[in-house]
């Protein structure tokens, strides 16, 4: 027996529900269902941004919001000018949820929890009439006439319009294929680096500001570092894997950085600096308390990486150890072997060709009615609420071309 819908979103995430709510707003005598595989709904954004949900970031430039995309900067252009952060702001104020900026502009709701946001979609939907369901793990995906037939593993369901919005699913990527869609192979994009040396064995928690280059490649970038206990994170290394995802899965994650911890102060200009603290400070012992914006606990430890022990005071460094620890502080090499996920969020480079997609409308170039939402296209971004304004954009879009 067939249910019949006159929209079907497969995927209870963020993107299906946004893009539900959108349409029946927008035409409520239209029959919407949501299709999710699992037990319940939305549980990526329970999850996401620590259990709090980093909803957009405040960047409400279109122009500016694109260069935070490393896959579908040039795409997301044209849809950023018809629905932007500031839109998405609005919208939930609309819908009864103000948000908050933080100082690094990634944007919460005021509540602090994600649940806000799902209650939000799970009241709106129940007021649209909208329709989940849940357990239905899609196993085929057909094209009969006019409409889109889509079996589960217990019912079967029939649509005039199918949108997907699975995320990064293997099983409907391939079903994809057999429609003629070209899959971009997925790849990991947000994940940390794994490092294990003695520099930073003992400084789990410490965080600087600093510039980081991939040795062998043209990937660099600036920002906050975090050391943890398996390695290196923070913003500065979660830039270089969103903008090296492919790069660094080719090299299998074994590769070298080179960090600065000085940020912008080159070798030349740090010996410069040091040689006027030696001057300065001749009778203080060098490695307990540090000169430059670092953390005490960080510059004992560089120290006596360039071979400077706990009782040497300044004026007693030799040339040697001011070349050392120069050296060391603007270039300081670690060896990365492997990667970890990102908290429990998962995020890949990889999904469907950006070519066969119609950006005005989110519809397939190749089949009539069949739309895409979210990251199951071959679009993600660094962190810090990119990828869910993505999902937000991409659903407005689609809804608004009904």
């Amino acid at each position: 027996m067939n249910q019949n819908f006159d929209v079907i979103i497969v995927g209870g995430g963020a993107a299906g529900f946004f893009t539900a709510i959108n349409i029946v707003e927008k035409k409520p005598a239209l029959k919407v269902a949501i299709l999710e595989r699992g037990s319940e709904v939305l549980s990526k954004v329970r999850v996401s941004g620590g259990g709090r949900c980093n909803v957009t970031h405040a960047c409400f430039e279109p122009n500016e919001l694109v260069k935070f995309y490393p896959r579908g900067e040039k795409e997301l252009r044209g849809p950023f000018h018809q629905f932007c952060s500031g839109d998405t702001v609005e919208w939930f104020s609309n819908h009864g949820v103000e948000l908050k900026i933080e100082d690094d502009g990634r944007m919460f709701p005021v509540s602090n929890s994600s649940q806000t946001i799902i209650d939000c979609f799970l009241k709106a939907t129940q007021k649209l009439g909208i329709t989940i369901l849940t357990g239905q793990s899609v196993q085929s995906i057909f094209k009969k006439d006019t409409f889109w037939k889509i079996e589960t593993q217990n019912k079967n369901y029939i649509a005039e319009k199918l949108i997907l919005a699975t995320g990064s699913n293997p099983k409907i990527w391939e079903m994809l294929q057999t429609f003629g869609h070209a899959i971009v192979n997925p790849v990991p994009s947000l994940f940390t680096f794994n490092i294990k040396d003695s520099r930073i064995k003992e400084l789990p928690g410490v965080s600087a500001q600093v510039s980081i280059k991939i040795k062998n490649t043209k990937l660099s970038s600036t920002g906050p570092l975090l050391i943890t206990h398996w390695g290196m994170s923070g913003p500065a290394i979660l830039k270089l894997s969103a903008w090296g995802a492919r790069i660094l899965f080719e090299k299998k994650y074994q590769f070298t950085i080179a960090i600065n911890w000085l940020n912008d102060i080159d070798s030349e200009d740090a010996k410069k600096i040091l040689k006027n603290i030696k001057q300065e400070h001749a009778k203080k012992i060098v490695v307990k308390k540090s000169p430059f914006a670092l953390p005490n606990r960080l510059w004992e430890n560089l120290a006596q990486a360039s071979d400077i022990s706990e009782e040497v005071k300044w004026a007693d460094l030799t040339k040697i150890q001011l070349q050392n620890l120069s050296d060391i502080l603007t270039n300081s090499c670690f060896q990365v072997n492997g990667k970890s996920t990102f908290k429990e969020e998962f995020v890949t480079a990889g999904g469907i060709d950006l070519k066969e997609i119609n950006f005005k409308t989110m519809e397939s170039k190749l089949h009539k009615n069949l739309y895409f939402a979210g990251e199951i296209v071959n679009i993600d971004a660094v962190t810090g609420g990119f990828n869910f304004q993505n999902a937000w954009t991409s659903g407005f879009i689609l809804a608004n071309s009904f």
